[in-house]
C-alpha cells in the first residue's frame, strides 16, 4: 500500500482546451498520465489529485474527464482546484454521494490512510490578480475549511496528518503564511501542493523541509506527469 499525489490534469475530453499551447511539456500529457499511473500505482494504492481536474464548466461537461480519472488504478481522492468549475464548494457531500465507491472529494472532511489523516482544501495565495481585500476574504474562507478538515480528523482520533492544498502554501517571497502556521499547529508531517506551472513558477513556494515539515510540489508538468510517492 502506497500514497501518491499529482495535480493539474487539466483534462478536456468534452471541451476544446488543448494544453500543448502552454508549452512542449504538455504534449500528449493525458496519455502520459495514463501510462505513468498504470505503471506505478497498484490497486491497493491511493492517489490524491490536487485540483484542476477538468476544463469543463459544469458536471455534464466533465463527465468524461472524471471517468478517465475513475479508470486510473487505485483509490482516487480529489481536491478542488481554481479551475474546477464543476465543483460547487457547497455541494461536496452531493459529489461524494454521486461518486460513492468510485471517487472521493476532499473538502470540509478528511480521509483515512492507515494511521494518517489526509486533510486539505483548495487554499489561496496572492498572485497580484485581485485586491488585497478580495485575497484576504478568499484566503480566510479556505483557512476555515482547512481547520474543519483538521478538526474532524482530530475528533476521530487521528494524530498524524498529511495536508493537501491546490495553491502553494505561501505567496511568492513569504517565509510563512497562515497555511504553514496551521500545518505547524496541528503537526502535519507533509504539505503537498500544485498549481505552479512552468520553470519560472516551480520555486514560488517551499520545497523540502521547513520547520520540520516536508513540502512537496506535485504539479503535473513539474513531475513530468509521473505520480509522486508521498508515503510508501
Amino acid at each position: 500500500m502506497a500514497l501518491y499525489a499529482m495535480g493539474d490534469f487539466h483534462l478536456s475530453f468534452q471541451v476544446n482546451k488543448p494544453m500543448e499551447v502552454f508549452g512542449a511539456e504538455w504534449k500528449n500529457h493525458v496519455k502520459r498520465i495514463e501510462k505513468n499511473c498504470n505503471k506505478k500505482i497498484r490497486p491497493d494504492d491511493t492517489l490524491v489529485i490536487t485540483g484542476d481536474h477538468s476544463w469543463g464548466r459544469n458536471l455534464d461537461e466533465c463527465r468524461e474527464d472524471l471517468a478517465f480519472i475513475e479508470a486510473l488504478p487505485g483509490r482516487k481522492i480529489l481536491l478542488r482546484g481554481n479551475h474546477d468549475m464543476f465543483w460547487d464548494a457547497k455541494k461536496t457531500d452531493k459529489l461524494n454521494e454521486m461518486f460513492q465507491g468510485r471517487l472521493e472529494f476532499l473538502q470540509n472532511n478528511f480521509y483515512a490512510y492507515g494511521d494518517h489523516a489526509l486533510v486539505g482544501t483548495k487554499g489561496y495565495c496572492y498572485e497580484g490578480k485581485d485586491t488585497i481585500e478580495h485575497f484576504l476574504k478568499i484566503r480566510d474562507r479556505e483557512l476555515e475549511r482547512l481547520k474543519v478538515s483538521f478538526d474532524q480528523a482530530v475528533a476521530a482520533g487521528y494524530h498524524r496528518f498529511i495536508m493537501f492544498l491546490h495553491y502553494p502554501p505561501t505567496s511568492i517571497g513569504e517565509m510563512s503564511s497562515p497555511f504553514t502556521e496551521m500545518a505547524e499547529q496541528y503537526g502535519a508531517e507533509k504539505v503537498i501542493y500544485s498549481h505552479c506551472h512552468g520553470q519560472k513558477r516551480y520555486d514560488d513556494s517551499f520545497k523540502g523541509y521547513v520547520n520540520g515539515i516536508e513540502y512537496k510540489l506535485v504539479s503535473g508538468d513539474y513531475l513530468k506527469f509521473k505520480p509522486e510517492l508521498v508515503l510508501g
